[in-house]
């Protein structure tokens, strides 16, 4: 297996890895994560927890007998000082001590734990069953006696290095059973771009004394973003609170962002487990900032009915009033998630968003559709404040072109009413190493940058500002008429169409007006001039305005920034190929001397 070539991550993720080793030839490559990851997690609770494994003991000899559950746990994790707490006299290194009690004794130790790491390691990991699994093929106590040794105490490992070295694991561990890493964890360099962007205009705010500060994540993953934030902001001020909550679907990942948060001192009851669109865990939720990278291109097919039923019995007082996208890619769901999740900026308050997505969601869908509604209405309320192209091969599972959507409903002076799109597909430096699918990098000065021109708000070559009507146009139908034998407008004698002239449905044409421009002047100068008998057709008219045509909003982002790369010269051409042509006769000529 691969060594790393990172400093302090690189050392945990190879001893780590070595340890699955173990595993070779009793268990498949794709059982290996989950085994080691629960081991993982335990061992680094029992790192954090041993400090004051005495002082909860004490804790537990004077809890009432018969005191309710919430009550017993809220006095042992006071006395642990976290989240959680372990009443358990067993640590790996005793448990490995007695190992013909080995089985018995690790459940008994599991079970000790408070109900919130019990959800984690029983209840998603399914650690019990594992154990047994491990027991017959007689590896257990070689886990156990490994993990034993390995120091994840907090002072050795901080909360950031932790979540590395779990991402990396993950990583790996998906990479040798072709499983699909990208789904559970964003790359650091693409979540530190994003908590930049997230934080740049409040750092004023922000580094106020005993500042509070929310964040959420309805994608979580491992909890890479919610960690980076937090981290971002105790450097930015430690003085500052920074409250997390997510969801995510996935069990192992959301055991380790449980995990972790615990770790943290955070409430871990704010991750939620379950899928967001259709059970959302923090239905009444309002906070400050909010990040995420949700899969792309998602299918939605399965939760379809939950999805409409919202969408068509709560409208505008739900998530998905704006419009719901087609089946096959979700995106923009999971950004009317987080729409419906900011507060109120009438109250003095408001959010910021930052979420990566896919080219997909800029552009697809034509006027009235789902996607276009969707987008129509993020502009005409004023949402969408920046769009940053990110290079291509930056994520682990996909090649794609990537875009960062920073919304807003507390926009500055000279932004409201604008959009700033920046091209930064060009901000990166390859990989020495490839790891999957991710080839490149961003640099912190790559960040810094784009930064700058977020900051300076001014137009080059790789920033461009639009006003939010820029993006919309009307989709008007353009008719022209059936004509007889004689060359006459065929006249209707049949309902609606009674009396007048009949529209030719083979010559029938759509055209886009610009929301900028006036409809019967586009028409005058672009149709009529080359089909005079053409009109437009005025039964079709757009159900919110109820003007002509039907009204769409897309971002063809490549377009604002092509520049025209006029041809060579012909005689320059000319030139190249006779060149060519010399140089073959007189290779030739050598091969024939």
């Amino acid at each position: 297996m691969p060594e790393d070539s990172a400093p302090t991550k690189i050392n945990y993720v190879s001893l780590v890895w070595s340890i699955a080793e173990i595993l070779r030839g009793d268990f498949k490559a794709h059982q290996y994560g989950a085994i080691i990851l629960p081991f993982l997690v335990l061992r680094r609770l029992e790192c954090v927890l041993e400090p004051s494994r005495a002082k909860v003991l004490d804790a537990l000899a004077s809890v009432p007998k018969g005191a309710d559950e919430t009550i017993r746990e809220k006095l042992l994790n006071r006395a642990s000082g976290h989240k959680f707490s372990n009443t358990s006299k067993w640590t790996l290194e005793k448990i490995k001590g007695d190992q013909a009690h080995l089985l018995a004794n690790l459940n008994a130790y599991v079970n000790g734990f408070s109900a919130n790491v019990r959800d984690v390691l029983i209840d998603k990991f399914k650690f019990p069953t594992l154990l047994e699994a491990l027991d017959k093929a007689d590896l257990l106590y070689s886990l156990v006696d490994k993990f034993a040794q390995v120091d994840l105490h907090p002072d050795r490992v901080s909360n950031m290095e932790m979540g590395s070295i779990f991402e990396e694991l993950i990583r790996r561990f998906a990479e040798v059973s072709n499983e699909t890493a990208g789904e559970h964890f964003t790359p650091r360099d693409v979540v530190e771009l994003l908590v930049d962007v997230l934080f740049i205009f409040d750092s004023e705010v922000l580094t106020k004394k005993g500042v509070v500060r929310s964040i959420y994540d309805p994608t979580a993953g491992t909890g890479g973003i919610l960690s980076v934030a937090q981290e971002a902001l105790r450097k930015l001020n430690p003085d500052a609170q920074l409250v997390l909550f997510g969801q995510e679907l996935n069990p192992e990942s959301y055991a380790i962002c449980k995990s972790d948060l615990m770790i943290k001192g955070q409430d871990p009851d704010n991750i939620g487990f379950g899928n967001t669109l259709n059970d959302d865990k923090h239905e009444d939720l309002q906070v400050d900032y909010m990040g995420a990278n949700p899969p792309y291109g998602v299918d939605w097919g399965k939760i379809k009915d939950d999805i409409e039923d919202e969408h068509e019995k709560l409208g505008m007082t739900g998530r998905f009033g704006p419009g719901l996208p087609r089946v096959s890619d979700g995106s923009l769901l999971f950004v009317l998630q987080m729409i419906s999740k900011m507060k109120d900026p009438a109250k003095g308050e408001g959010s910021r968003i930052a979420v990566v997505l896919s080219g997909s969601p800029l552009f697809t869908g034509g006027a009235g559709s789902g996607e276009s509604e969707i987008r129509r209405y993020i502009l005409e309320n004023d949402l969408l404040e920046t769009i940053i192209a990110l290079p291509s091969s930056l994520f682990y599972n996909t090649g794609i072109g990537t875009y960062i959507w920073v919304l807003s409903n507390k926009k500055t002076k000279e932004r409201k009413g604008k959009v700033q799109l920046i091209n930064a597909a060009e901000m990166f430096i390859p990989m020495r190493k490839s790891l999957g699918d991710k080839r490149r990098e961003m640099t912190p000065e790559h960040r810094k940058e784009i930064l700058r021109l977020m900051g300076e708000f001014d137009e080059s070559p790789i920033s461009k500002i639009f006003n939010s009507t820029d993006f919309g146009y009307r989709r008007i139908t353009v008719e022209r008429p059936l004509l007889d034998e004689k060359g006459k407008p065929v006249i209707g004698t049949k309902g609606k169409m009674k009396g007048k002239p009949l529209p030719n449905a083979d010559l029938r044409d759509t055209e886009n007006v610009p929301l900028t421009e006036s409809v019967e002047e586009y028409f005058k100068r672009e149709v009529l001039p080359h089909v005079p008998d053409a009109y437009i057709d005025s039964e079709k008219r757009d159900e919110r305005d109820g003007e002509a045509g039907v009204v769409g909003y897309e971002i063809n982002f490549n377009r604002y920034f092509y520049q025209f790369t006029p041809p060579r010269k012909l005689e320059d051409v000319r030139k190249d190929v006779r060149a060519k042509e010399q140089a073959i006769l007189k290779l030739l000529e050598d091969i024939g001397a």
